[in-house]
């Protein structure tokens, strides 16, 4: 199938991509395409106009920074997923970025996908909005009105539903360092590497405070706070705030089984490594 018809601007600063949002409420804006060029060729998604914004500079940028009082990461709208999983920044700053972004589908893919696009999409089965959310990071967005900064908390408002108004871009996102003393880890079961998680796991072990975030199991990336639970009793615990879907992919009661393993697994292994 074919997308349907559409107008297409490549703007090149951020300005004039910003107005092209606010003129046309139907637009949509195009950075790595991973995620929507498919919905287009499906007619899942039929914007009237895309907003290209490649043509942009400086929006690939991956540095270390701090922002609002916390050292951390900062990723530009254009970075590659490629990109951030091979900087060694990222990983020494904050290696729960490149754990999860190692599952995030097949080498070509990464090399176009955009790590920010994926936050924006807002895909509860998929690895980064649930590492933002997590490690409690944010997105800094710019709109007609300036730029704005959305916490990860008040990000994700529903199933591929996010904070961000139509007129509104992405240009970064901002993972917090790891605390010295810290750990995290990360696990997913697929069925085929690449594939979108059943479900999976992510941990952020810091003394006394186990924090455990799950993708493919609401319908919005969800953390749950594990901190004073005994280890064989993780994944109970985790179930007593969750409610696993069912789908076509994954009954609700396999998907709770997966909790059980992949909780106890992955901050098992976060205590190991430590």
């Amino acid at each position: 199938m074919k997308p349907a018809p559409f107008d297409y601007r490549r703007p090149g600063t951020l300005a004039e991509a910003v107005a092209s949002l606010a003129g046309e409420p139907n637009a949509k804006v195009l950075a790595g395409g991973q995620s929507l060029v498919p919905l287009l060729s499906m007619r899942l998604a039929a914007p009237s106009l895309l907003v290209d914004i490649n043509g942009i500079s400086g929006l690939d940028r991956i540095e270390v920074c701090e922002q609002q009082g916390v050292d951390g990461v900062r990723v530009g709208a254009l970075a590659r997923h490629a990109a951030v999983l091979a900087s060694p920044d990222v990983r020494r700053v904050q290696p729960l970025v490149p754990m999860a972004l190692a599952h995030v589908a097949h080498a070509t893919i990464r090399n176009r996908g955009t790590t920010v696009g994926s936050l924006v999409h807002a895909d509860a089965a998929a690895e980064m909005p649930v590492v933002l959310t997590l490690l409690g990071g944010h997105l800094e967005v710019e709109g007609p009105a300036g730029r704005r900064t959305i916490h990860a908390d008040d990000l994700y408002i529903g199933p591929l539903e996010s904070a961000l108004s139509h007129d509104e871009i992405a240009v970064a996102a901002f993972f917090p360092a790891l605390a010295p003393g810290a750990g995290v880890g990360f696990e997913e079961i697929a069925r085929r590497h690449g594939d979108y998680a059943l479900v999976g796991a992510a941990a952020l072990v810091d003394g006394d405070s186990v924090k455990v975030g799950y993708l493919s199991v609401s319908d919005v990336p969800t953390v749950v706070d594990l901190s004073g639970v005994a280890d064989a009793d993780l994944g109970e615990a985790a179930l007593e705030k969750l409610e696993p879907m069912s789908d076509i992919h994954a009954t609700a009661a396999y998907r709770s089984q997966l909790v059980r393993v992949l909780t106890e697994r992955v901050v098992r292994s976060v205590r190991k490594a430590a």
